[in-house]
């Protein structure tokens, strides 16, 4: 037992690779705060493993024989529903199949990059490692597994007020851990008319953003794609931020544009593409009449850019704790005093339409 007498994260690893079961087990068993409590050679097995053992979370691979991750993954849900955090190559083929796994009810996603490359290998350790953290608060309830610093909260910035009954000209949409689904979500409830431009800033890899935004058009009546340098922020068009770099908004004449960051440039950001950094630039670029919504993460971006966009006079949204799938990215917000509106998410479409509509 740790310490303080709580029970450790109990997690089940599901891959066809020996080296890829080892790599799992030994990165997860070095932390005294979680116990891998077995393994499963292929999705069969990860099923039967999942309803005898019961783990608290599940990794699971995608491409396996006999029983694929995510038809295994939609029985374990049937028949014992269970946290999974699936393990995707970073492809196009990978990216779609990571969200047909999201909506059969997977939290999240671990990129597999394990490669010679010793950074791609580090990289993916403490992914991994953060990510089955991150999970293991909502699971547990405990704030002793958490890999992130406690938050330090400011007094409330005093917000510069709007004229009367004025609406605000853009929407910037910030999210991580259970964020592919609930942007869908948000979105679908958007009509196709709707007269402001949206950007969505969401933690994702470089090949992920693409098939992301092109699944979202499909899904939802407003036009998505993903964003490119140089791309204006337009009306009824929601711009998805690409991965593997930051994305700040600039003003551009009478209208806001696109421009994309290095990682190197940002060294402050931990997360990538950097909520924080979308907001802060897009408040700045519009002047304050920007709607922030931050929904479900771990961690705690977007919330210093709600404080700056709070400052500049825009107005912001969070997603309640019942309907996060992760709590820390709108717990920062609330907490912190820079949230609006407090709303579940499947209200929080419909409000952006009223309030910006």
């Amino acid at each position: 037992m740790l310490p303080n007498q709580e029970r450790k994260l109990r997690v089940l690893v599901v891959d066809d690779s020996s080296f890829m079961r080892m790599v799992i087990r030994s990165v997860l068993e070095k932390d005294p705060a979680i116990e891998v409590i077995g393994v499963a050679m292929d999705g069969v097995e990860g099923v039967e493993k999942a309803l005898a053992l019961r783990p608290d979370l599940i990794t699971m691979d995608i491409e396996m024989p006999r029983l694929d991750g995510i038809s295994a993954l939609k029985e374990i849900m049937a028949k014992a529903p269970t946290r999974v955090l699936m393990v995707s190559t970073l492809t196009c083929e990978g990216a779609k199949a990571t969200f047909d796994a999201l909506d059969a009810g997977a939290i999240d996603y671990i990129p597999k990059n394990v490669t010679d490359s010793i950074d791609a290998q580090k990289a993916f350790k403490e992914e991994l490692l953060r990510k089955v953290k991150g999970s293991g608060i909502s699971i547990l309830g405990r704030s002793t597994a958490s890999p992130f610093p406690r938050i330090v909260v400011p007094p409330r910035p005093i917000a510069v007020p709007r004229p009367a009954g004025q609406r605000y000209q853009y929407v910037g949409i910030g999210a991580s851990t259970g964020g592919p689904v609930a942007v869908q979500e948000v979105l679908g409830r958007i009509p196709g008319n709707f007269p402001h431009g949206i950007v969505v800033a969401i933690h994702m890899p470089k090949a992920f953003t693409g098939p992301y935004a092109e699944r979202l058009n499909t899904k939802c009546s407003l036009q998505v794609k993903e964003a490119k340098a140089g791309d204006i922020v337009q009306p009824g068009v929601v711009l998805v931020t690409p991965g593997g770099m930051h994305t700040a908004l600039v003003r551009q004449g009478s209208t806001v544009a696109i421009r994309t960051i290095a990682t190197a440039e940002c060294p402050q950001y931990i997360y990538v593409p950097s909520v924080d950094h979308m907001l802060t630039t897009f408040a700045d670029a519009c002047n304050g009449s920007l709607l922030g919504v931050i929904l479900t993460g771990m961690g705690a971006d977007g919330f210093k850019g709600m404080k700056h966009l709070k400052t500049k006079g825009g107005g912001t949204i969070v997603q309640d704790e019942a309907t996060s799938t992760i709590y820390g990215m709108p717990r920062a917000c609330i907490e912190g005093g820079v949230a609006d509106t407090v709303l579940p998410l499947t209200q929080i479409g419909t409000e952006i339409t009223k309030i910006a509509g």
